[in-house]
């Protein structure tokens, strides 16, 4: 799988993430990579996002997704569940974001679901399991 491009607006450090959660932007321009980067086992839905910044599990992330063809950007506030380190298994370092139970990340579980559809079911690795 291709690694996604990440951009971030703040540097992530446990100093600042106290105060201001980190931006992160997350284009995803395929299906198959979506379906790599969701996290439908967490409670409210999740996506991991490649990156090779240090996070802390627990730490707050507000995450602009922009998701295939579809023009808007989903804006959704969420806390690290999930990190993969650089070098780990041969997987893609990065984040995995659980999205916050509010209607903003319910409205995007249900979208990357809609757009998901029957793939869902399929047992192909992903970025995380």
């Amino acid at each position: 799988m291709a690694d996604h491009p990440v951009h971030t607006a703040q540097p992530a450090s446990p100093a600042s993430s106290a105060s201001r959660p980190s931006i992160l932007s997350l284009p995803i321009k395929e299906k198959a990579a979506l379906y790599a980067a969701y996290m439908p086992f967490l409670q409210n839905g999740g996506i991991f996002v490649p990156t090779t910044k240090a996070y802390l599990l627990g730490e707050d992330i507000y995450l602009l997704l922009s998701l295939l063809d579809d023009p808007t950007k989903y804006p959704v506030a969420g806390k690290i569940a999930w990190i993969t380190p650089p070098g780990a298994m041969s997987k893609t370092p990065g984040i995995g974001v659980h999205f916050s139970a509010d209607e903003s990340g319910q409205r995007l579980r249900l979208r990357i679901e809609e757009l998901l559809g029957s793939a869902l079911a399929s047992s192909r690795a992903t970025h995380t399991l």
